[in-house]
């Protein structure tokens, strides 16, 4: 998942407040349908990957019931920078996840590229295999079984 650092420090700051679930918002109806990892790429002004989490699932649909249903789930703080964010558009992608760690060392576009074999990153992001998965996983100095 690409993000903004101040939405990084946001989520960051959450999960350290105690919050359980996540979702990421994504504008129309986009984002992985299948996954067991989100990885957490920072675009600017660090363009490293700066933590994982669990994918639990990917709704879409209408952008007015996402935000009624699952809004809380966001780091959107109102529904107003929701629609802000939306520009709008009236469907939306909610990806929810859990268990939010930050790496002890964040993954560099360097190692990405080894692992990944690209220069840069896609505006929609990419799917990882296991083995790239527990590369970058070991690269940011956590461990994780069974991916």
């Amino acid at each position: 998942m690409l993000n903004l650092e101040k939405f990084w420090k946001r989520l960051c700051s959450q999960n350290r407040a105690g919050k359980q679930a996540h979702a990421f918002i994504r504008r129309g109806v986009v984002g992985p349908k299948n996954a067991k990892l989100l990885f957490f790429y920072v675009i600017h002004p660090h363009k490293d990957i700066r933590g994982f989490a669990d994918f639990v699932e990917r709704v879409t649909g209408d952008a007015e019931n996402l935000w009624k249903s699952l809004g809380h789930e966001s780091l959107l703080n109102s529904y107003n920078e929701y629609k802000d964010f939306l520009q709008g558009r009236k469907k939306a992608t909610f990806i929810r996840f859990r268990n939010l760690n930050e790496f002890p060392n964040p993954v560099t576009t360097k190692v990405l590229s080894k692992v990944v074999g690209i220069e840069r990153m896609p505006q929609m992001g990419l799917y990882l295999t296991e083995r790239m998965a527990n590369q970058l996983m070991s690269a940011g100095g956590a461990e994780i079984g069974g991916i």
